[in-house]
């Protein structure tokens, strides 16, 4: 972004801007799902300052408030259509700890409660006889499946596993449904399952080799096959399961990690999406021929989303698109004449896309090992790989330089509209993303290379970019180079704090994990398995890794102010995990406080991050502050230019 100074506003009077005000008040859509008829979308959408459902017609794009502060603000949870059309069912928490309950918003009408229970509830899939709704709930303790009747208001449980089980999706005529779960000694696999929907005569299609991972995705309309993804050749795959035959027919020369969408209305056509270096493009395979073919949209990232349908009909899908410097906006897509229409245009505020920072795709080659000292834990080089990396260059020279690792662990950073790299830019900050092993994107071999070995080499990676970076680039300022992320990006912020003590001059960790055994403990039930004991096993299996791996135990090699952050609410990454370390911190000696060796914020009215306009600016200040005083910016002379 360019930097901010006193500008003329259109009529000659020059124009004081908050920038940071200004970047979290610009409008964001997230779920845009069609409705069953194609006529209308449902969308999240906070263009009145606060996040709430809106719908619009298709055709005449009209685009109607149907919420008035009953949704979340925080719009991290998807929202699905009713099968009549006239209402909309969405995930509500309290204050963001993910606990949700599931309400509907009618047409005309009060929003009303739906499905209440302790846990966490995720809607699986709404029925075409209006009466069905599939979930998955964590009531008992591990995520299983339930089926809400809505017209009696009764919520059967219909499986009892150990592991979790997610992926639900309800045949057409709503006697079977599919969903994956495992119950291999391989702790890796996961397989895909029908069952009657009762829950009754479950059997696994055993698609793949035990270890890899298969998900259900779509019914295809005739209700005799599945559309399903696996990694068994290490990339992922789209295949069409036909349950008369018991075969499966896989789609694509396996060049490109992909993942299935959904089958279109004729049942001949699927739609996914195809991963390569940092971008996602949408795809449509034709099933008679095998053949696919990419949409054709600017290199960037296209998404259909998670939950509900993006078919608005035979040959029309909506999806939302974004690139590095333009915001995402909501598209609709013909397949038959490969034309884009927009249907909600992004907001810029005062803002253009050419004032943003763009994105540079490099790779660097890693074996885990960077050239720096390892001050935590010191562990031989591993399998040398090449490690892909985004880079943002703020055009400050001489520019300091933030390392801001990804979250997950299992996604990556993409060449889409990143709001928090662009805040951190307009401050002069050249910034740098690692998609380090472990990564989504690369195939399971890669993702797998993060297990057992938590700050481990896919950490090295992050460091050894890091120096490439500043070895190649004499304008970055050495002695400013800052850590920051957020959940496993936060732990990935610790570690390299106390791992790599002597690479950074500042740290923010935000959201982060600090003591893996508390958080093995603590997490949601799912997490515990399908995240902590996946990846590392079981404290009692692995107490060394547990305890060697916690960047709390390493606390006493902290060297760079730290500003810790953490959301209240959070039960992904409970807040007892920034707790723990501000308590070790403060009895090793160190001294909290703006001048002191650490700073320490815990953030009310708040999860696992959020998306709200007033939560995101509160976030933003409390970066920009730290950084101010512990670095170095413009921060309090910021203004931007605004056009006519």
């Amino acid at each position: 972004m360019s930097r901010p100074d006193d500008t003329d506003g259109g009529d000659g009077a020059e124009t004081d801007v908050d920038v940071l005000e200004e970047l979290a008040n610009l409008p964001t859509l997230a779920h845009p799902t069609a409705a069953s008829d194609g006529g209308e979308v449902a969308v999240y959408y906070d263009v009145s300052g606060r996040n709430e459902l809106h719908v619009l017609d298709v055709e005449s794009g009209e685009l109607r408030q149907w919420s008035d502060g009953e949704v979340p603000r925080n719009a991290r949870w998807f929202l699905e259509w009713g099968a009549d059309g006239d209402r909309v069912f969405f995930h509500l928490d309290e204050d963001g700890n993910e606990q949700n309950d599931v309400y509907a918003i009618p047409r005309d009408g009060e929003v009303e409660p739906v499905v209440e229970m302790d846990g966490q509830i995720a809607i699986g899939d709404v029925g075409e006889d209006g009466r069905t709704l599939l979930l998955a709930a964590s009531r008992d303790g591990q995520m299983n499946a339930y089926r809400h009747d809505l017209e009696a208001g009764e919520t059967t449980k219909l499986t009892e596993y150990d592991r979790a089980v997610g992926g639900l999706a309800l045949s057409p005529d709503c006697e079977r449904f599919a969903y994956a779960t495992n119950e291999a000694d391989d702790y890796d696999n996961r397989d895909v399952y029908v069952a009657d929907v009762d829950g009754s005569n479950p059997r696994n299609l055993e698609i793949g080799d035990v270890g890899a991972e298969a998900t259900p995705s779509d019914w295809a309309p005739d209700g005799e096959r599945l559309l399903v993804s696996d990694n068994t050749p290490d990339l992922g795959r789209i295949g069409v399961y036909d349950l008369s035959a018991d075969e499966v027919t896989w789609l694509g020369d396996g060049e490109y990690e992909e993942q299935p969408a959904a089958f279109l209305p004729d049942g001949r056509r699927v739609v996914g999406t195809r991963m390569r270096e940092a971008v996602t493009v949408p795809i449509v395979y034709d099933l008679e021929t095998g053949e696919s073919r990419e949409f054709d949209l600017p290199e960037g990232v296209a998404s259909f989303g998670m939950g509900g349908s993006p078919v608005l009909d035979d040959d029309r899908v909506i999806l939302t698109h974004t690139t590095p410097t333009t915001r995402s906006e909501l598209r609709s897509y013909d397949l038959s004449t490969h034309e884009t229409e927009t249907l909600i245009e992004a907001e810029y505020g005062p803002f253009e896309a050419d004032d943003f920072a763009d994105a540079e795709y490099l790779e660097v080659e890693s074996d885990g090992v960077p050239e720096t000292r390892q001050a935590a834990v010191e562990h031989d080089p591993t399998e040398a790989l090449e490690i892909g990396a985004l880079f943002y260059d703020a055009g400050v020279r001489p520019s300091p330089l933030i390392v801001n690792p990804h979250g997950g662990p299992r996604h990556r950073d993409s060449k889409r509209f990143d709001l928090y790299t662009q805040v951190l830019v307009s401050r002069g900050f050249s910034v740098l993303q690692v998609n380090y092993r472990g990564s989504t994107g690369r195939g399971r071999a890669f993702v797998r290379a993060l297990h057992d070995d938590w700050g481990g080499a896919e950490q090295g990676d992050v460091a050894t970019a890091a120096e490439h970076v500043i070895g190649t680039h004499d304008w970055i300022d050495d002695d400013r180079v800052v850590v920051f992320g957020g959940s496993y990006g936060g732990y990935s912020a610790y570690w390299q704090l106390v791992q790599y003590p002597d690479l950074y001059d500042a740290g923010i960790a935000w959201i982060g994990v600090t003591d893996l055994e508390d958080m093995f403990e603590n997490t949601m039930p799912h997490f515990r398995t399908e995240l902590m004991e996946k990846y590392l096993g079981t404290p009692a299996e692995n107490p060394d890794l547990y305890r060697d791996r916690s960047p709390v135990t390493h606390v006493e090699n902290l060297a760079a102010p730290l500003l810790i952050v953490h959301g209240v609410n959070d039960r992904r990454v409970p807040v007892s995990q920034a707790r723990i370390f501000q308590e070790a911190l403060e009895e090793s000696g160190f001294e909290e406080g703006p001048d002191g060796d650490f700073e320490y914020r815990e953030l009310g009215e708040e999860g696992h991050a959020s998306s709200d306009q007033e939560q995101k600016l509160r976030m933003f200040q409390l970066l920009d502050e730290f950084l101010e005083r512990r670095v170095g910016t413009e921060a309090n002379e910021a203004r931007i230019e605004v056009g006519d």
